[in-house]
């Protein structure tokens, strides 16, 4: 009898302290979780990140520590060189950057993430001071639409272009052209060492200078023992020779 009747009562006993531990786990858990959700950082949810802009260049920011592109807009690139209608060199991309921090940095930004790019940077519209920010580039003439990612901000440069507003008033190469020829080797990574020491198929050693008739089509692979120069005195003496037209 004292058997029979004890050992269901042990067991009642264990299940019950069982399922006590079991419920202390639960509630542990559902703290542990509510205590995440209300410390994780709150800047980045369903596709969305707000924060303060800190600009990278003028199409660039960065926003809560992500990396933000602007969408369907591109602007010069920051060592890009436009020229005026005078024919004067003008450092337009390291002022459209200035242009973009003066206005936005430190500004507060909610951002509606709709890519990623193949550097990783998110994709996204922004918005800043009450407004579109790529609109407000593109209708001041600082960037321009780049329909081949997004035709949202094309009537807004035919506008301003017909207005010559910012870059519309000057000579330059598309955001992208810049990019490609950078990537080909045209574009001097020094303003001020603009001669380009080319090597021939034939091992021969020819230095271009700007306005000869193969200057611009001319690419320097320093891979190669191409390189660039700062005069044409520092090119001879480093072993190349003058092209001949």
């Amino acid at each position: 009898m004292y058997r029979s009747i004890t050992r269901p009562m042990y067991q009642s006993k264990h299940l019950s302290l069982r399922s006590g531990r079991i419920m202390l786990c639960i509630a542990i858990g559902i703290a542990a979780l509510a205590l995440f959700s209300t410390t994780a950082p709150a800047n980045q949810s369903s596709g969305s990140v707000t924060g303060k802009i800190r600009v990278i260049d003028g199409d660039s920011f960065e926003v809560a520590g992500v990396k933000i592109r602007l969408h369907a807009i591109d602007a010069p690139e920051t060592d890009q060189i436009c020229q005026t209608e005078q024919g004067r060199d003008w450092a337009c991309g390291g002022w459209i950057t200035k242009v973009v921090s003066d206005r936005y940095s430190g500004a507060s930004a909610s951002c509606e993430a709709l890519d990623t790019d193949k550097y990783g940077r998110t994709v996204a519209r922004c918005f800043a001071l009450g407004e579109d920010v790529g609109a407000w580039l593109v209708r001041e003439g600082f960037a321009f639409a780049y329909v081949k990612y997004g035709d949202d901000y094309a009537q807004i440069e035919r506008e301003a272009a017909g207005m010559d507003r910012g870059l519309h008033a000057v000579r330059l190469q598309t955001p992208a052209q810049h990019r490609a020829q950078r990537a080909k080797g045209r574009i001097p990574p020094d303003d001020a060492c603009k001669i380009k020491g080319n090597i021939s198929a034939n091992g021969t050693r020819i230095f271009h200078v700007p306005g000869q008739a193969f200057y611009e089509r001319t690419g320097i692979n320093t891979r190669k023992g191409e390189r660039w120069f700062c005069s044409a005195a520092a090119a001879q003496a480093a072993g190349w020779r003058a092209a001949r037209r």
